[in-house]
């Protein structure tokens, strides 16, 4: 009995399209907008102009790091060491690149390609990757391009209203506006959270006594890159746990 070529065929593969990174979007879109609008009024409260926010958004576009680089310059530091400081923060992003292109097939066009390289922040890359590996999603460039341009555009929008309830609209609701203020902290203490999951204790009492060394001999700059430097070579030192020895042999009585 032959059996139906028809059934047998494979489904042909259907490339994703600029819309499908456009909806694979939305959960990062949800997040920036309340982060981004808190950073255009932290910004704004720290003297500079809603023009100023809007254009850190748009060309450094590093999320924590704009409220670093932001608050140091306000302190009055150098913008050659807030710039050092936040590449320093950011120097994961180094990796993001290579690694997603290792799971990329065919040429790649160079206009799309710095495009959604601009755009790779953490929330996409982790995005992406999970939506090639766990969900089978076809690469494609406009697929990626969609991803990263709508939550760039969300974040520039959410710094850009930031900014202008900076200006006053919000001096009647001091509440909203403390509670605003406590979302850089908010996000830290996530970030730590997360490192007690991981069970990464190590790194984490290296890079608070790398921080507060800085913090004492030297200044909040050197603070954040002793902090990392010392984090970095506690995470390479530190020896990846084995498994748990809780099987069980053969029985022995």
């Amino acid at each position: 009995m032959q059996s139906n070529p028809d059934l047998e065929a494979p489904d042909p593969v259907r490339v994703s399209t600029f819309t499908q990174g456009i909806t694979d979007s939305l959960p990062i879109v949800i997040g920036y907008l309340p982060i981004a609008f808190a950073f255009g009024l932290s910004a704004v409260k720290l003297g500079f102009t809603p023009a100023e926010s809007l254009l850190f958004s748009i060309l450094i576009y590093a999320g924590a790091s704009q409220f670093v680089i932001t608050a140091l310059l306000s302190a009055g530091m150098s913008l050659w060491i807030s710039a050092l400081t936040v590449m320093a923060m950011d120097v994961r992003h180094v990796l993001y690149g290579p690694s997603l292109r290792n799971r990329l097939v065919g040429k790649l066009n160079g206009k799309k390609t710095a495009l959604w390289a601009f755009g790779l922040t953490d929330e996409v890359f982790a995005a992406a990757t999970a939506r090639l590996i766990r969900d089978k999603r076809s690469w494609s460039e406009n697929w990626m391009c969609g991803i990263a341009l709508f939550s760039w555009l969300s974040w520039v929008f959410g710094t850009a209203v930031g900014a202008l309830f900076g200006n006053g609209p919000l001096d009647n609701f001091p509440a909203i506006e403390a509670a605003l203020g406590f979302m850089l902290p908010a996000l830290f203490l996530s970030f730590l959270l997360a490192a007690f999951k991981r069970q990464q204790s190590m790194v984490f009492v290296a890079s608070l006594a790398g921080a507060l060394s800085g913090l004492m001999f030297w200044s909040i700059p050197a603070a954040i890159g002793c902090g990392l430097a010392a984090g970095c070579v506690a995470a390479l030192l530190q020896r990846p746990q084995s498994p748990s020895a809780t099987e069980i042999t053969s029985d022995e009585h």
